[in-house]
């Protein structure tokens, strides 16, 4: 009989050099629902993990290129990157799960595993992601946690003035729709709106942060109504 699979799919990237055991996770998870990319070696492992969303990594610890322990590292400090991280080794003394916590790992299973409890301990670090990610905005490879007023892009830190911070908050927490020029300018200075086009110069100042480094514009100008911000540009 046929496994129904789980109401929300989870997005993994599975970062291990053995092919075989990859087949088998694969055949598992995908079979309750989640949707997976592999990785195997850490170099590419960390081009897919700063330029993609994943709900959780699954890293196994020796790996070619970048071994498990350098990518966590690397993940956390360098690019900033929160994505819940599930480490995969042989290793099983309590000396090599504090290295893999110490790396920023947020959970660590012993091979040989059963499937079964991989699968759980991942909707578990999911479910635990979900709950502290109310303060994370997302639209397309652009989040700002809104508890940290930290903005990523492609997994590189955006920095942005008081004024930005608060015209792109609004614009990612109305996203798609369309936010009116009266309503972000009342948003900078209330009722002391200073003469001329001042909201233009604070927008031309976001999109240089936030598009112009990059290959696709998210900030879209709506002729005489206002801005939006969207992967599309419709």
């Amino acid at each position: 009989m046929a496994i129904a699979p789980d109401a929300a799919p989870v997005r993994v990237l599975v970062v291990e050099d053995n092919r075989d055991i990859c087949a088998n996770i694969a055949a598992y998870l995908e079979k309750h629902g989640c949707i997976l990319d592999f990785a195997y070696d850490g170099l590419s492992a960390m081009q897919l993990a700063v330029t993609n969303r994943f709900d959780v990594i699954v890293l196994d610890l020796m790996l070619p290129g970048m071994d498990g322990l350098r990518f966590c590292r690397t993940l956390r400090a360098d690019s900033d990157v929160e994505t819940p991280v599930l480490m995969l080794t042989a290793r099983d003394t309590l000396d090599d799960k504090l290295k893999g916590f110490a790396a920023g790992a947020d959970d660590y299973l012993v091979k040989p595993f059963a499937l079964q409890e991989l699968h759980a301990r991942l909707r578990a670090l999911h479910k635990r992601s979900c709950r502290n990610g109310d303060a994370l905005l997302t639209v397309g490879d652009l989040t700002m946690n809104r508890s940290t007023l930290q903005v990523h892009r492609a997994g590189r830190r955006v920095e942005l003035n008081p004024a930005g911070m608060k015209l792109l908050r609004r614009l990612m927490e109305e996203a798609p729709a369309v936010v009116a020029r009266d309503d972000l300018e009342t948003l900078l200075w209330a009722d002391e709106r200073p003469d001329g086009d001042a909201l233009r110069s604070h927008m031309y100042k976001l999109r240089q942060a936030i598009d112009r480094p990059f290959d696709r514009p998210l900030i879209h100008t709506v002729h005489r109504i206002g801005y939006r911000i969207a992967e599309d540009g419709q």
